[in-house]
This record gives structure tokens, sequence and C-alpha cells, in this order.
């Protein structure tokens, strides 16, 4: 039976984004997905193979009559961030998305959508199945686990493209045409140590924070959303100092470029102060509500008994990390002076995960330039060498420089103007795209970035504004066939 979503039009890219929802993709785990595209490749008649890298590599040739057009690379990722509301039992290994359309968007039921980037490969697969469309030469590069680190860019062979113009087609509001992004660099922080035993006559507590809106942490960081790691800290220290708490355990967000939005930390303390913390963080949540209050709506900050674990961090450890992750930089850094409206560096503390001898904090910090890149590092590792924690970098990759004079980008401003009489909109980004690190092995291309509208990528609120893709995709034919010759 034919889904809703597969009715709406261009009935070419919602037919194939249906599809794509279908099969398992979350980072970390593409099997599924990377046959599901070489078996499209073979079904559609154009050549496609898997490289190195993970990334699958598309190629169909110029239409009769335009062999001598420069060659387009079309280029997105295949996996996307896996998030789930709390009460979801979703297996993203295994299970099937589950769209719907709830007014002017499509959205998920319970988990993230999948359009980031998953509207970019359907539009890639449409054009690869078109037999009617007029172009030039043209590769489609779908990337592999680009979410968690870029690594199927990253790891791209420096001969496998065959192209002069990249349209790179992961961003996420239609009529904005992005010529440059930030870059960006994990940071890792651990400590090994001892626990020491709880004491037998103390109670546990479980404090989970909640309800909070998460986000693209380089698309929202900006916004001022509430970062459940940063704000539990609070309640944890106040906990710590007031009421003689101890903590065992702590376990906050699950993605790298997400703004996290739930926490949960397990404390002991002398069983006659449980009510004390109860009544503690009910006051908290009411004062976060208050806080966020034009900034979030849903902030659940809760505390119940829980069996007490026979272990928990030796107080001095506990307090120097708590000291770190309170004076931790998180959210904007500065914006960037010519282009005031654009973050230039950022942190976002994503994971925290302390139990059993171990704790591990790590943080995505990007910057447009590379020496202030350079500065949140050596900001955080400041911050964390002074709790006693070894700190590591990796994943780190470039900025994208912006280029006005392109000439691709001239071509999609005037016939995005001719096609719907408005003016096209030049932008430059803080959320990190593939384009700066394929630019590294492949400096001669013309690149630009465009997409149709998304929001709340990264959420389980994620959403894709329909009205957009059909201009998205008309845009894109008209392109494709207008591309100039070499």
């Amino acid at each position: 039976m034919e889904h809703e979503i597969q009715k709406l039009q261009p009935e070419c890219i919602w037919r194939n984004f249906y599809a794509l929802t279908q099969v398992p993709r979350p980072s970390g785990h593409l099997e599924k997905i990377q046959q599901f595209l070489l078996d499209f490749g073979k079904q559609a008649g154009v050549t496609a193979f898997k490289d190195p890298a993970g990334n699958i590599v598309m190629r169909k040739p110029a239409s009769p009559g335009m062999e001598n057009r420069k060659g387009v690379i079309l280029q997105a990722h295949m996996d996307m961030v896996p998030q789930r509301v709390p009460e979801s039992t979703h297996n993203f290994e295994t299970d099937p998305i589950q769209p719907r359309i709830d007014g002017e968007w499509v959205k998920a039921t319970g988990t993230t959508l999948g359009a980031d980037n998953g509207l970019g490969v359907a539009a890639i697969m449409a054009v690869m199945e078109d037999k009617t469309l007029k172009h030039g030469p043209i590769d489609a590069l779908i990337t592999a686990d680009e979410e968690t680190g870029m690594y199927g860019a990253n790891d791209l062979p420096a001969d496998e493209l065959q192209g002069d113009i990249l349209l790179n087609l992961d961003s996420e509001t239609w009529g904005k045409f992005v010529i440059g992004s930030a870059g960006g660099i994990d940071v890792t922080a651990t400590l090994e140590y001892k626990e020491t035993a709880t004491d037998s006559t103390d109670a546990a507590v479980k404090i989970t924070l909640q309800g909070l809106r998460g986000g693209h942490s380089g698309l929202e960081i900006h916004e001022g959303r509430g970062n459940a790691n940063k704000l539990m800290v609070r309640v944890v220290r106040e906990a710590v100092e007031q009421l003689d708490a101890r903590l065992t355990s702590w376990h906050g967000g699950n993605m790298r470029n997400a703004i996290p939005f739930k926490a949960e930390v397990v404390l002991t303390l002398p069983r006659e102060n449980v009510e004390a913390l109860k009544e503690m963080v009910a006051e908290w949540q009411d004062d976060l509500r208050d806080e966020y209050r034009q900034i979030e709506s849903g902030i659940e900050l809760t505390a119940e008994e829980t069996a007490a674990p026979a272990t928990q961090v030796p107080v001095e450890i506990q307090d120097n990390l708590i000291n770190a992750i309170y004076g931790c930089h998180d959210g904007v850094v500065r914006m960037i002076p010519s282009y005031p409206d654009v973050v230039e560096t950022s942190s976002n503390l994503a994971i925290i995960d302390i139990a059993d001898g171990h704790a591990a904090l790590k943080i995505l910090a990007r910057s447009s330039r590379e020496d202030m890149k350079d500065y949140i590092v050596k900001t955080l590792e400041s911050c964390f060498n002074m709790a006693g924690m070894k700190v590591e970098t990796a994943g780190s990759y470039g900025g994208w420089d912006p280029n006005p004079d392109s000439e691709i980008l001239h071509l999609l401003l005037k016939e995005y103007k001719q096609l719907f009489q408005q003016d096209g909109i030049i932008q430059v980004d803080h959320a990190g795209l593939e384009c700066s690190v394929i630019l590294g092995k492949y400096p001669h291309l013309d690149v630009v970035s465009l997409g149709p509208t998304m929001k709340s990528p990264h959420t389980t609120t994620e959403r894709a504004l329909i009205a957009t893709v059909a201009p998205f995709w008309q845009l894109l034919k008209k392109v494709l066939e207008d591309v100039p010759v070499r």
C-alpha cells in the first residue's frame, strides 16, 4: 500500500525518500543502506560502487549533445542521527523510520526523521534514475558516517571523483546558498579512577533531566537552548555541597554534534537527606523552567530512589569532575566580525559518561578560523587538565573559505531569481559541511551547498517543509541543464 508521503510532489524525490526511511542507517551501521544504494544504482542503469572509505559513488554519462559540459558532482551523506523520545522502543539498527505528514511538514513518529541528509540522497537518486533530464557528466558521492566525524569524506580517495563542480545537497534552508562553513574538532577528556565503597547506610537517588529541545550543535548553538549536562551540574554541585551527596554515575547526551537533551545521575546520600534532595530538585525544576521560559517548554527534572550501587566516585575525583563540568565552556565563543549574524567559534559539551572507574567527556568544538579553533581547544584542555584529566583531539577538519566569485553560485542565483522572482541569499554556515574536506582533496572544485528547508535536525522534532522540496528539485534540474561548457 502506498504511503501518504509517496503521494507528495515531486513524486520522484518523496518516493525515494520514503524508501530510504525504510532502510536502517544510523551512523556506524551502514551495511544495509550501502547495499540498498548499490542495488538502486544497478536498477537505475548507472555505474555504482563502494569505495575503500565506505562511500557510494555513482556515475551517469552526459545526455547526448552535452558531453562538453563541466562535470557535476552531486554530494550528500547516507547516515542519519539516531535520536528517539524516551518512551520509544525504536531500534535504529533494525527498525524502519515511521514518517508522517503533519500539516506543512513531514515528520517522524518518536524519532529523528533522517531528512538530514535523506532528502539530499533522494534527490541524487531521482537524478540518477531520470532518463529525461538534460545534463553533462554527473558523479554522485554519497558519503559514510558524516554525522560522527566525516569519516567517509576524510578517507575519500584523492583520484576518485570526476568533475569540476560540487553541489552539496546538505543545507537546510531553501533559498539560501551556502559558500562557506566552519571547521571542527572532537575534544575528549578522560580520567581513570579507583572506586570507593558506598556507605551501606546511605540511600541512592537517580536524578533525571529531560524534555529539553536539544538540536544541531552547529545550526542551533546560538539559540541558547538548554544543555542537559550543563544544567545538571548545577543541581549536582548543590546536592554535594548542601546534602553530603556523592556521585556514583552520570550519563548525558549521546551524539557529538547534538545538544544533549537528557542527562541522568545517580547520587548517594544520608537517608535522612533524601526528602531534602527531592525538594531541592523540585525547586531546581521551577528555577530552570523560569530561566528558560522563552526557549524551552518541556523541562522535566525528577528524583526517585533507586538501588544503592556498591561503589562510588572518590570524593576528590568527584569534586574535580564537577568543577571541570561546571567550568567547561559550552555555547558560542564569538560571532564572525564581518558576518555578525553567524557564529564563528563555539563548543558543545555533548556527552558525559562517568561510571565503573572511568570518566569521559566529549565536546565538539567549531570555528571558521583555525586560530580560534586552536584557542577553544586550549581553553577546554586547560579546564580539564586542572581536573587531572587526559585530553585528546581527533577528527579535525578545516573551514570552507567562501568564494563569492563562484561561477556555479552566480548561475544558481540567476536561475533562482528567474524561476521564483526573488533573490537568493548567500550564506556562510557555522555547521560543518563536508565541502571543506572534499576541497582539501580536490581543490579545483567550484562548490555551493543548497537544499530544501528542514528544522531541528538531530532531534525527535526534525521536520522537512513540504512546499520547499518541489522548487528545490526544479532549480536542481534547471542548473544541471545549464551547466557551462568546459
